[in-house]
């Protein structure tokens, strides 16, 4: 079996450690590491970012003809058709693209990769086809929250159908930037909306498509069963990571700004009148860590770490930079977190002793101990 040097080593460690527990004998352990062998080179990761390199280049190449005169003007006399044909012309282009998609799957279902940036390009162009057809309705009452709505419908009905992950996952930022806009056009694009900002709504936002995805992880389901709610699940790791990210970016400029929607307002108020915010803010980053190592999740556990440093780091720019010194500050962190490092490997090794007491080992204690009473 060829595995990356991280992986490897995970292997050989967890092989080490059942022989060593007895679970294997000497003969299969030495079996079982022959039989692990390192990639010399990590082509996945590669392609990964090759396609990704591709697909840039591709939308700076867009970008370049747009702003090229001679080229735009071309642009302009193929695309003078109204825009309901333009939305026509994307629609088909992205049916085609997302056909094609489908086809180089089924034909080649080990290149994740380049099957997946076709799905871009089929996002992409679909985005293309709405713009158009919001332009095509367009009735002047800037209501164009809609056509966030319409591409987040379409997004999510294509990633479950097909299904793809990425469809998925630009179907939920679409259904973000609905909720933006749509909250914007109610409240007549004003600073509140039921008195919220824009920062605490999609903290809420955030909140609710992180619970719903963590909870559709727990939830056990049938790889092999093809009904909505499976393939809905399915998703959820996506739908987890998406709730996460506006979450933590909200409650980030939340404990900056608080629930101010005027800067002339908020340059008025006092930093420590926002601390709430902040505490909120670590609540949540260390919440996101501990149920991250109560299920090892390691997700939830990059997300509150990040997190944790950035708010510290913050909070220090705020209200330590001119006034404590730059060495005393982080030594206060460092031995904060080497505290909390020591209390956690201490229930670390209690954890160890109590896998490694056998129940044999347990009544034999308690023989010795009643035969010395």
């Amino acid at each position: 079996m060829v595995l990356t040097r991280k992986q490897h080593s995970i292997v050989m460690r967890t092989v080490a450690q059942w022989q060593d527990n007895g679970v294997i004998d000497a003969a299969t352990g030495h079996q079982l590491r022959a039989s692990l062998t390192i990639a010399t080179f990590d082509w996945q990761k590669t392609a990964r970012y090759a396609f990704s390199i591709a697909i840039v280049c591709l939308v700076i190449a867009a970008g370049a003809v747009a702003a090229d005169k001679v080229l735009a003007e071309l642009l302009m006399r193929i695309f003078k058709a109204p825009a309901i044909g333009k939305c026509a012309f994307f629609a088909v282009a992205a049916a085609g693209l997302f056909q094609y998609g489908l086809f180089l799957r089924k034909k080649y279902p080990h290149r994740v990769y380049s099957n997946e940036a076709v799905f871009f390009l089929g996002v992409l162009t679909l985005a293309g086809a709405v713009f158009y057809l919001g332009v095509a309705v367009d009735t002047g009452s800037g209501h164009f929250s809609l056509l966030f709505l319409i591409a987040s419908v379409l997004y999510a009905l294509l990633g479950l159908w097909f299904p793809s992950a990425l469809v998925w996952v630009f179907g939920l930022l679409s259904l973000s930037g609905w909720m933006g806009t749509e909250t914007g056009y109610v409240s007549g694009y004003g600073a509140y909306f039921l008195g919220m900002n824009y920062p605490l709504r999609f903290v809420l936002f955030g909140a609710i498509l992180a619970i719903a995805g963590i909870e559709g992880q727990n939830i056990a389901s049938d790889k092999n069963d093809k009904t909505l709610k499976t393939r809905i699940l399915s998703m959820s790791p996506q739908t987890k990571v998406i709730g996460l990210l506006h979450l933590f970016i909200a409650l980030w400029i939340m404990s900056i700004f608080g629930n101010y929607g005027d800067m002339r307002q908020w340059q008025q108020v006092q930093q420590y009148e926002l601390f709430h915010w902040s505490l909120l803010f670590g609540a949540a980053s260390i919440a996101a860590v501990w149920y991250g190592l109560k299920k090892d999740d390691a997700v939830l556990r990059g997300f509150g770490l990040t997190f944790l440093c950035i708010n510290l780091y913050t909070r220090y720019f705020e209200y330590f930079w001119d006034t404590i010194h730059k060495a005393a500050f982080f030594t206060v962190l460092a031995l904060s977190f080497w505290y909390i490092g020591s209390r956690a490997e201490a229930i670390w090794n209690l954890g160890i002793r109590h896998d490694h007491t056998t129940p044999g080992d347990t009544d034999a204690k308690t023989d010795t101990t009643r035969t010395n009473c």
